[in-house]
């Protein structure tokens, strides 16, 4: 399943980098808490996780993936920003 969802998160974000050393699920998990911290801007320009939150949910409200997809990606966000 991690498999899959870390596909479709790819299509979001056809620019990033995911470095692949370990499960779908582990590179998946990382790539969104780094999205949420906003870990990829510069310090002085770094947003608050809620806002980088709010984002990605409408980026991925946005997109043209299939909604169970969606749904499982917002579940994912909404996971870890609960952990943050």
């Amino acid at each position: 399943m991690f498999d899959f969802l870390l596909q479709q998160y790819r299509l979001l974000w056809n620019n990033r980098k995911l470095i692949e050393e370990d499960t779908a699920e582990s590179v998946l998990k990382k790539a969104i808490l780094q999205e949420l911290k906003d870990e990829n801007s510069h310090p002085r320009v770094r947003k608050s996780p809620h806002e980088k939150y709010f984002s990605a949910i409408k980026r991925i409200m946005d997109s043209s993936l299939p909604d169970e997809v969606k749904l499982s990606l917002i579940k994912l966000h909404t996971n870890l920003m609960e952990d943050l």
